[in-house]
Formats: C-alpha cells, sequence, structure tokens
C-alpha cells in the first residue's frame, strides 16, 4: 500500500489535521462505551463493504472495512485481557 493510499485509509486529512488535532475516531473511543463503540466500528466494517466500489476505490473501501475490523478486534482482545 502506498504512503497516500495509507494515509487516505489510516488517517484521512478530512477527519483531524493541522487546524483539528482530535480525530473523530479517538474522540468516540472516549466518549462512546464498549457496546456503542462496537456497533460504530462494526456498521462503518458494513457500511464500507456494502458500497465497495460504488463511490470510491473498491480496494479502498475494502481497505477502510479492515481498518475498522481490525480495530474491533483490538478492542476485544484489549477487553479479554482485562476481563
Amino acid at each position: 500500500m502506498s504512503d497516500a493510499v495509507a494515509e487516505r485509509v489510516h488517517h484521512p486529512v478530512h477527519y483531524g489535521g493541522k487546524d483539528n488535532p482530535y480525530e473523530c475516531i479517538e474522540v468516540l473511543t472516549h466518549w462512546l462505551t464498549p457496546e456503542q463503540l462496537s456497533g460504530f466500528l462494526l456498521g462503518n466494517v458494513i457500511k464500507y463493504l456494502c458500497r465497495a466500489g460504488k463511490k470510491d476505490d473498491a480496494l479502498e473501501d475494502c481497505r477502510k472495512a479492515s481498518w475498522y475490523l481490525d480495530r474491533e478486534i483490538k478492542r476485544l482482545q484489549k477487553e479479554n485481557k482485562g476481563g
């Protein structure tokens, strides 16, 4: 994955940047309950898979779905280690 593609998938400019140092995903991680965060993350997985190739590049949409799924997996792993 090129650096430009990775940036669009992992840290899109429109989600933060110079004028706003707080990415929405980080804010939501702190504001939402674990159940709400899980729903948000898995909902985004479904969203990106359903629209794959219809709005943007299909591969990029699949990478975005994977990013949200990976984040949910890491959240669950952390939750299970603490519980």
